[in-house]
């Protein structure tokens, strides 16, 4: 059902999906804070919204952290070792019956230090908003006490929205590297906010996807509790 592991070597794995992200074209920029791991040194959910495959590659070039992913993933070209490399719980989407067992294992990482991101839309959107976010996802930082990292992720070619990237509808692999590769000057921008300390005896998992999805979507909604300001400032 799932696989995983610590990260081995995170700054390598890190230079690597810099390194492919530079190969195919495509620049990265990155505001917020630098780090997807919340200061601290616990573990943290890290929460993005989900365009393209190329998320993946972004992310970890920003910071290597476990995954959660479909386990499709394992075997696709460029990411597929990538993804296995940096820990990733590979999950069957459709099965509900191992729900109850990823959230545990995500809370046990959590709760071991370990960061672990996913993407609670669930499937890629052509837009930066997309769909809404599931919940199941925030119940596992809720039982580690973990802190939630809400990240947006956007592309934008020669400074203006692209759909270029974005992975939907009857897609596949090599159609979408090709269009990527034909794209000029396209950029992923990793926007890293605040991260937010949800209290399980105060704020439920509704709540806490709730306030992390406008955070992503540029929105602001009050949670009981957030990260102090000055213990977040970079």
């Amino acid at each position: 059902m799932l696989s995983g592991r610590r990260i081995a070597e995170p700054e390598t794995l890190r230079a690597r999906a810099a390194t492919l992200l530079d190969s195919l074209g495509i620049r990265l920029e990155v505001t917020g804070d630098p780090t997807l791991s919340a200061p601290g040194g616990t573990g943290t959910l890290v929460v993005a919204n989900h365009i393209s495959w190329l998320d993946i590659l972004a992310l970890l070039a920003v910071e290597p952290v476990v995954m959660l992913a479909k386990r499709e993933i394992a075997g696709w070209p460029l990411i597929g070792s990538l993804a296995t490399r940096a820990g990733t719980l590979y999950i069957d989407r459709g099965s509900l019956r191992e729900l109850p067992d990823t959230v545990r294992e995500m809370a046990a990482r959590m709760r071991d230090g370990q960061s672990v991101m996913a993407f609670p839309q669930g499937i890629t959107w052509c837009s930066g908003t997309g769909g809404s976010f599931r919940r199941a996802t925030f119940q596992a930082a809720l039982d580690a006490g973990a802190p939630v990292r809400p990240v947006t992720l956007e592309y934008v070619q020669h400074g203006a929205p692209t759909t270029v990237a974005a992975f939907v509808g009857e897609d596949d692999f090599g159609g979408s590297l090709r269009r990527v590769l034909r794209a000029d000057g396209l950029t992923v921008r990793v926007a890293v906010h605040r991260a937010l300390r949800p209290m399980r005896d105060v704020d439920d998992r509704r709540r806490v996807a709730a306030q992390a999805q406008a955070t992503v979507c540029g929105a602001r909604l009050p949670l009981q509790q957030e990260i102090p300001a000055l213990e977040l400032a970079r």
